[in-house]
């Protein structure tokens, strides 16, 4: 136990910020549950509209560094991963139209 007034109002703060730091990880994580189960399901627009909400929460995590920032930044970089290589695999949904290059049979000069 703690002696001094100091160590005292540090171990209350503490308490208070591991059970702050416990909601806001485990709500990041039922957001990303919720991504995966849209991605295991095949419904990719789902699971984009789900990362939103994950890319949020685990900027706010990381900004308040409850979790690291580079974290954050890999928890959003491999779900948006996955999700491009669903709708990648998905033949009947509308793929991104490639751009052509206008080729020129001219010589240049």
């Amino acid at each position: 136990m703690p002696n001094t007034a100091n160590a005292k109002k540090s171990l209350r703060q503490n308490l208070r910020n591991r059970d702050r730091n416990r909601a806001e990880k485990s709500s990041l994580k039922s957001q990303i549950r919720k991504v995966l189960s849209a991605l295991s399901l095949g419904n990719a627009d789902l699971a984009k509209a789900e990362l939103k909400g994950v890319a949020k929460r685990a900027d706010r995590a990381a900004a308040a560094r409850t979790i690291h920032p580079n974290r954050a930044a890999r928890i959003k970089s491999r779900l948006s991963a996955r999700i491009v290589a669903l709708k990648g695999s998905n033949p009947e949904s509308p793929s991104a139209k490639k751009v052509e290059k206008k080729s020129s049979n001219e010589p240049r000069t």
